[in-house]
């Protein structure tokens, strides 16, 4: 358990910082997504070599995912996340001007480590501060990393959109980045661990290991989303590639609109109840997209996966901070791996299932998963998926 120190977990100036690290976290992110074309064009890659070098982001993050943990359980959150900004802001610029295939490879493994090592920090920071107050903030902080994330694309594709350079564009997102950053400082927590809890990593077992492997579903979905609904609406639905993008649109749309929602539905309704129907929701709307050959009922299901999706991976991070399995900080760098593991790997899994069957069959298989989803938020104890922490 974490030992705090000034700032008080449950003060407003410590709510006010975490929701604005989530915003960092998903912004972050988010804003890297317009610039790909650009380092495709500029060093004529193929999509094959294009893939190929987008792995280092992948594993930036993975590997940083379980030292975040641990540094943030003996440093505790303030600098951790300080320094994975500075990582973001001085990897961002070199993205989007360079040139050289290896500078390209380093600067986006220390990308992917930065944008990972908040995603993994920053819940910490909102276990901690939720269970201090005594009261279901998860979702809300979550719907601000969706936020974020819109935020994040729409800012940086508006600007390229009014022919700024993409260097003058990254450096812009970094100065707002440096800016946000330190008004979230001060809020931020430096608690530390004691010692019986100082291991650099621990193995998730026991409920951390479901959850992690529910939250590797939820991920997958999302990734699933992001990388093949444009694909499946071109091939399988044959509209126009204008419109492509609406399914991944229909998606964030209603995750992000259920998330603003989800602390208050949680106050209301069962946890376990959430995440059992949320998933279920999210399998029909998979099943919907898969089946019915009508595009508008294909953007119907990722509007109903969005929805069923948006609030299973909030009430499961709460329910991290109620298990005494392990130590928090080092379950939410568990569970943060495996869920990442999921939206980074799952989606090429997924592209070789349809390369040797269909697509429509691959994301058949994910409704699948998600029904299995909920299923095990059935067998977790329910005092873990209580409505208001403790």
């Amino acid at each position: 358990m974490f030992s705090l120190k000034s700032p008080q977990a449950d003060s407003t100036r410590a709510q006010y910082s975490t929701r604005i690290a989530f915003l960092i976290a998903g912004f972050a992110g988010a804003a890297w997504a317009p610039i790909i074309p650009y380092v495709k064009f500029r060093c004529g890659l193929s999509d094959a070599h294009l893939g190929l070098l987008l792995l280092c982001l992948g594993a930036g993050s993975i590997v940083s995912m379980p030292a975040a943990g641990s540094l943030a359980g003996r440093y505790g959150c303030r600098w951790i996340i300080a320094i994975a900004t500075l990582a973001i802001c001085a990897a961002l610029p070199v993205l989007a001007s360079s040139a050289s295939i290896p500078l390209l490879a380093t600067a986006l493994v220390m990308f992917g480590a930065g944008v990972g090592t908040i995603d993994c920090v920053v819940n910490v920071q909102a276990v901690i501060v939720e269970r201090a107050c005594k009261r279901t903030m998860m979702s809300g902080f979550h719907g601000l990393f969706s936020v974020g994330g819109l935020l994040g694309a729409v800012a940086v594709s508006s600007l390229l959109s009014l022919d700024f350079s993409p260097a003058i564009t990254s450096v812009s997102v970094a100065a707002l980045l440096v800016l946000s950053a330190i008004l979230a400082l001060p809020g931020l927590l430096t608690g530390r661990t004691n010692a019986e809890e100082s291991a650099s990593f621990v193995l998730p077992h026991g409920v951390v290991l479901a959850i992690g492997m529910m939250c590797f579903i939820v991920f997958l979905t999302e990734g699933a989303a992001i990388d093949w609904s444009a694909v499946f609406l071109a091939t399988a639905r044959h509209i126009d590639v204008r419109y492509t993008g609406l399914g991944y649109v229909a998606f964030a749309c209603t995750m992000t609109l259920s998330r603003q929602f989800g602390d208050y539905l949680v106050n209301r309704v069962s946890g376990r109840f959430l995440v059992t129907g949320g998933s279920l929701l999210a399998a029909l709307g998979m099943i919907l997209i898969t089946v019915v050959p009508i595009w508008q009922i294909t953007l119907f299901g990722y509007a109903l996966v969005g929805a069923g999706c948006a609030n299973v991976v909030p009430i499961l991070y709460s329910a991290v901070g109620r298990q005494r399995y392990m130590p928090e900080h080092l379950a939410v760098s568990a569970i943060t791996t495996l869920g990442y593991s999921g939206i980074l790997t799952g989606p090429a899994a997924l592209g070789f299932i349809a390369q040797i069957t269909d697509l429509s069959l691959a994301l058949a298989i994910v409704g699948g998963l998600l029904a299995v989803v909920s299923v095990m938020g059935m067998l977790i104890p329910p005092t873990l998926l209580q409505n208001r922490s403790s």
